[in-house]
Formats: structure tokens, C-alpha cells, sequence
């Protein structure tokens, strides 16, 4: 599954231009997602101490307000208790008109679903031993942000475990579910862009009075009497 959402991001970092990026979490250790990127100052971010450029929490970064061209969350809506906040944060730091990449695992693929049996979550281990979230429901996140979703795409359609011999028999699977069953993919990945609505100021338009009298008011005039 690793292969085919590095294939999907390949697809997507290229079309995305700016000075900075920055790539929370990891896929694979020491593992670039960003090779392809055009963007020539990445950081690489880590919520553990020791690994990546930088060690941070995700639902607190130190970087700066509109500082960033590109975010990358890699599983990290997953880790922390409060994801809506983490998609609040990279808000914040990303430019207007910029971009946000999140990968994440999807629970309504047949891994997702068979965390949902008893004890078999934590036999699956990190991460779908935590909360997985729908991309439906990040969707909505982001839409309350203000964040446009410009692409979605899956990737893993086989079962996690298994014999070898018995996942090679399964590859008509996941080039079949790839085509017909999309949403189906253990994994996926969500192109997104900051909208900023651009508020344009009104010219005053000034209107004479109406008449507070129908036809107007009366001229005055002198009237004058002869007397005999």
C-alpha cells in the first residue's frame, strides 16, 4: 500500500508550486515523500523526539502564521485526540491559496472494518489501533475551514496479513477494487486548498432625498388687498 499512495502523491506534489513544505509523520522511515516536489525548502516534522528535522506536536506547531505553501499530514488525524484541531493549525500556517496533502487510513476499507470485531483492533496494530476517521468526515472538516478538496484517490485493497502465497493470488483484487471499488481502499489521500474569500469594498451610492411632499411645497407669495 505504501508503493501506491507514494504513486498518488507523485501524481499530486508535482502540480503544486511555493517556497516552503512541510511533511508531518512518515510512511516509511527516512523515506522522502516530497522527492518529486518542486518547492525547494521542506521540512521534515516528527511528533517524536529525535526523528525528522523538527519534533513537534501536531495540534501545536511552532511555525509561522501564513508561513507555508504546502502541508503534508501524514497519519496524523489518527494520533492525536482532537483532529479538527490539527487541520486548525495547518490552516493557520498555510498561505492563502495553499495546499494541504493528508494521508490516512480508511475505516470502511475490509481492514477498517475488521478492527470493528472484537479484540482484532489492537492485533492490527499502529495506527489502526486508533481512531480512524472517514474521508467523509474529513471532507466536512476541511469545508468548515474553508479549504476547497481538489482530489481524493485509494490505494490497498488487499487484506493486511495473510500468507504470501495467498496475498500473490489476491492481486487480481487489487487491481479490480482499484477500478471498480475505489472507496474501498485501506488507504487514501486528500488534495486540498486554502480559500480566502477576497472582500471587495463598496462604493457608497448617494441618492438624493425623497420629497417628503408629493409635488412640493407650496411657493410663498404676497397677497395684496385694495381698499377703497
Amino acid at each position: 500500500m505504501r508503493v501506491a499512495l507514494q504513486s498518488h502523491l507523485d501524481r499530486f506534489v508535482p502540480q503544486l508550486f511555493g517556497y516552503h513544505a512541510l511533511q508531518i509523520g512518515h510512511l516509511a522511515p527516512d523515506h522522502d515523500l516530497l522527492a518529486a516536489s518542486r518547492i525547494g525548502h521542506r521540512v521534515h516534522m516528527e511528533c517524536e523526539p529525535g526523528h525528522g528535522d523538527l519534533s513537534a506536536l501536531a495540534d501545536a506547531l511552532p511555525i509561522l502564521t501564513d508561513s507555508m505553501d504546502l502541508v503534508v499530514l501524514v497519519h496524523c488525524l489518527e494520533q492525536v485526540e482532537d483532529p479538527y484541531q490539527v487541520l486548525r493549525e495547518t490552516d493557520r500556517i498555510l498561505v492563502p491559496e495553499g495546499h494541504v496533502l493528508i494521508v490516512g487510513f480508511n475505516p470502511l476499507s475490509l481492514a477498517g472494518l475488521r478492527r470493528m470485531m472484537p479484540g482484532c483492533s489492537g492485533s492490527l496494530g499502529v495506527p489502526w489501533s486508533g481512531q480512524c476517521h472517514a474521508t467523509g468526515r474529513v471532507r466536512d472538516w476541511l469545508a468548515l475551514l474553508g479549504f476547497e478538496v481538489r482530489a481524493r484517490a485509494y490505494a490497498g485493497f488487499r487484506p493486511p496479513e495473510g500468507r504470501s502465497g495467498f496475498k500473490a493470488r489476491l492481486q487480481v483484487v487489487e487491481c479490480l477494487g482499484g477500478r471498480y471499488l475505489p472507496y474501498l481502499g485501506a488507504g487514501y489521500v486528500i488534495l486540498a486548498r486554502k480559500r480566502v474569500a477576497n472582500v471587495m469594498p463598496l462604493r457608497t451610492r448617494w441618492r438624493p432625498s425623497r420629497r417628503m411632499v408629493p409635488g412640493g411645497l407650496a411657493s410663498p407669495f404676497c397677497r395684496r388687498t385694495d381698499r377703497d
